[in-house]
């Protein structure tokens, strides 16, 4: 598929030239997010939305249980739909919790101190109950566990991968926007969750639907798994009516929203944009040359994005701040003259609206 023809389709499937209904919808379509900003997901959402959805209307399903934030995959947070977690920590939580396990060694927290802090923790937090991440440091330090040095932080990352604990409400912050959420149990938090027959093969559909056309490599480095597992879930996943194989190895969605004709050409994205992050390769989506401007920086940060027809053509910036929120984003060109002004004054004012609302 010739790379054009490759970002009209992921626009599409992205929900950026077909918008959601809702929100909800929005995050129902992608499964997941990329959100270790959390303003940057809850754009991410927002932007694959009609109408004017505000960052308010998008922590009122954080704190209705409708969506939660979690350590999905690849030990980084991402914003999914409450239901689906628990099969989700299903194909990606063993081996995240592999991964984590040196650096437990490293910090102290062996089996024992894990044990206590679940116990400190779920007893905490039970009926109903929910902490901000300092609170429950202030538990680990009733314990003797310094939570100094990320101690706390993994052990929090240790609770989190084997669906003990998640972020679920989001902590006020007057004159500001929110910025954290509250610590709640999974079991309490989450009433419902989805039981997809093949979890693994679930995942990779979920995927294309949201991501396609993508192949097994762009589904392993997307879910944090390896080239062998991602190539199983592709195959258990050839008789699912919701996708098919448009080319060799390249799979896309067989329903696919339909286009609006009121979509923008030029978009504001978030930071860790899924249109740019989640595939083995980048350069559909952005010039090589500009790869490096946009990110993974030597800090890992990647940079909101500004893109035309599917094509990466600036970065952008605003502080979350208190007050500062309430300025106006700053966009930088990669190139001069790659869009109109009026058309990148729009996306971003879209974007200021959707922070302050």
């Amino acid at each position: 598929m010739k790379p054009e023809m490759l970002r009209q389709e992921r626009l599409r499937s992205h929900r950026l030239s077909a918008p959601a209904r809702s929100v909800a919808d929005a995050a129902q379509h992608m499964l997941a997010v990329q959100a270790q900003e959390f303003w940057a997901g809850r754009w991410a959402l927002a932007s694959r939305t009609a109408g004017s959805p505000t960052v308010s209307a998008v922590d009122g399903l954080f704190d209705r249980g409708v969506l939660v934030r979690a350590w999905t995959q690849r030990g980084t947070l991402h914003i999914v739909p409450a239901q689906d977690l628990a099969w989700m920590l299903q194909v990606t939580g063993a081996r995240q919790m592999r991964a984590q396990e040196p650096r437990l060694r490293e910090l102290g927290l062996d089996a024992e101190a894990l044990k206590r802090v679940e116990h400190v923790v779920r007893t905490a937090l039970r009926g109903g109950n929910a902490l901000t991440r300092a609170e429950l440091f202030d538990l680990f330090v009733g314990i003797g566990i310094d939570p100094a040095g990320q101690r706390g932080a993994h052990a929090i990352g240790a609770l989190a991968l084997r669906g003990i604990i998640c972020q679920g409400p989001t902590v006020a912050r007057p004159g500001g926007v929110s910025r954290e959420q509250y610590f709640v149990l999974f079991d309490e938090h989450i009433r419902e969750s989805a039981s997809p027959v093949d979890p693994a093969a679930e995942m990779f559909a979920r995927y294309i639907g949201g991501h396609g056309p993508a192949t097994a490599a762009d589904f392993a480095w997307w879910a944090g798994l390896t080239l062998t597992a991602a190539r199983a879930a592709a195959s258990a996943a050839q008789n699912d009516e919701r996708i098919h194989e448009v080319d060799d190895g390249l799979f896309a969605a067989s329903n696919r929203p339909r286009r609006s004709p009121r979509a923008a050409s030029v978009l504001a994205l978030a930071s860790f944009e899924e249109y740019y992050i989640s595939y083995a390769d980048r350069t559909v989506a952005c010039p090589p040359e500009d790869l490096a401007a946009v990110g993974p920086g030597k800090n890992g940060m990647v940079r909101p994005i500004i893109v035309r027809d599917g094509v990466v053509i600036g970065t952008w910036r605003q502080s979350t701040a208190i007050g500062r929120h309430a300025e106006d984003p700053i966009p930088e060109l990669l190139t001069s003259g790659a869009a109109d002004a009026a058309d990148i004054g729009a996306a971003l004012d879209r974007y200021a609206a959707f922070i302050t609302g």
